[in-house]
Formats: structure tokens, C-alpha cells, sequence
């Protein structure tokens, strides 16, 4: 039994077509796709938007959308825009994360040298 406030959107229908409706307006504005813009086309609030996506009846419907939104963001990357804030936006709001692979190579064998750093007696 699910507690609390009383769900926004009844089934994932209707927030489908609430959800098509943001980005119809983005096409036909040239606005951006982005979870807070989408957020505030279904009057709630990113986190809440978010929320819905633990639903299992609403996860693929929120999940679609989330992904069409990091798509346009992952396209801004080529498109040469604002580079930065895209990336910000993907490491944030999809889990993106920067990742470096350093490989080593040599063909001496691997030295490890221990240093005793205890003062002795003597040295006082």
C-alpha cells in the first residue's frame, strides 16, 4: 500500500502522453529536451518526476523519456554546444563519469624497497 500523497498521473498512458506533449512543444519551439524542462511541463518536480521511475508501472515511461533526453544531450557533444554543461548535465543527471586507464610496461621486474621511518634511540 503505497503511502503518502496520491499519484499525479493515474496510469503510465497517461503520463505518456503528458511526456510526448513536452517534447512536441521542444521540437516545435527548438527548445532542448531536459528532465527539469520536462518536469515542469507535468507541473511536479524533477526529484518527484524521478520518484515515478521506482513505480514499476511507470519505469519504462520515465526511463524512455529520461533516455530521449540524454540522447539530445550526448548530441550536443558533437554538435559543438556549450561542451561543459552538456557534460555536467550527463555526468548528473544520467551517471556518466569520467575514466582513465593508465597501462604500465617494462621489462624489469617490479622493485619494492621497505624503509624502516622508526627513530632509534641513537637519533634523539
Amino acid at each position: 500500500m503505497d503511502r503518502g500523497r496520491p499519484l499525479k498521473f493515474k496510469t503510465a498512458a497517461e503520463l505518456e502522453k503528458k511526456i510526448q506533449e513536452y517534447f512536441d512543444s521542444c521540437d516545435k519551439e527548438k527548445r532542448p529536451y531536459t528532465i527539469s524542462g520536462l518536469a515542469v511541463a507535468l507541473d511536479t518536480y524533477r526529484s518527484l518526476l524521478l520518484d515515478y521511475e521506482e513505480k514499476e508501472e511507470f519505469y519504462y515511461t520515465i526511463k524512455k523519456a529520461k533516455q530521449k533526453c540524454e540522447k539530445y544531450a550526448e548530441e550536443m557533444l558533437f554538435r559543438g554546444q556549450v561542451v561543459a554543461g552538456v557534460i555536467f548535465n550527463l555526468k548528473n543527471n544520467y551517471n556518466w563519469k569520467d575514466r582513465q586507464e593508465v597501462e604500465h610496461s617494462t621489462d624489469k621486474p617490479l622493485e619494492i624497497k621497505i624503509v624502516d621511518d622508526k627513530p632509534t634511540d641513537t637519533e634523539f
